[in-house]
């Protein structure tokens, strides 16, 4: 009896053992994560766009809000090149990433699936101002040297809801006001040049 009391206590002292092991090693896994996260807001942020490529990996998938698709380092320096490089249409953005929750953990702790939200204030290269507001999605993959690195990033924006689309609604509300404006001098013109012939006839 002594003997099984002792077997019994030893097996659970040992699968706590195990659980605080495992909760320690996910503990260090969203660390790790959140380093990453951490990284790309500061590369962009301060504008160091050709660090981002270290966060990902060589099998990536990137898709912009733009939708663009980059699938390699040098299809980031570009993106980023075009619209923020000389002559870009954009001069600057800082974000801000949030995860909803913690990276769900899969295949024994080597593929990590996570979504969150963006605050992109983005200001053109004529300095105009769009606080843009982003959803992500992203999969994370534990690479040969033992470090997490992102295999795909999506990002996308609400095309009902943005700056650009209350931008084109205001537009087209100026174009329509302007429009009835120039109609109603047009009409006010026509109506005075009528009368004016009538009454030079009579």
């Amino acid at each position: 009896m002594y003997k099984y009391l002792v077997l019994v206590l030893l097996f659970l002292n040992t699968n706590v053992l195990f659980a605080d092991v495992s909760s320690a090693n996910e503990e260090k896994i969203h660390k790790e994560l959140r380093n990453i996260l951490n990284g790309l807001e500061d590369a962009v942020n301060h504008e160091k766009y050709s660090e981002l490529s270290k966060y990902f990996h060589k099998d990536m998938t990137i898709t912009m809000s733009n939708q663009e698709v980059l699938s390699s380092p040098e299809d980031i320096n570009k993106f980023f090149n075009f619209w923020f490089g000389e002559g870009g249409y954009l001069k600057h953005v800082k974000m801000q990433l949030t995860a909803d929750s913690l990276t769900k953990l899969y295949a024994d702790n080597t593929i990590g699936v996570v979504h969150g939200k963006g605050i992109e204030d983005t200001y053109l290269s004529d300095d105009r101002f769009f606080p843009m507001q982003t959803r992500w999605s992203a999969t994370l993959i534990k690479d040969a040297d033992e470090k997490w690195k992102i295999l795909s990033l999506h990002i996308g924006v609400d095309f009902l809801n943005n700056p650009v689309v209350d931008m084109l609604e205001n537009s087209a509300k100026i174009v329509g006001l302007i429009g009835g404006v120039i109609g109603l001098i047009l009409g006010l013109l026509y109506g005075f040049l009528f009368w004016r012939k009538k009454t030079a006839t009579n």
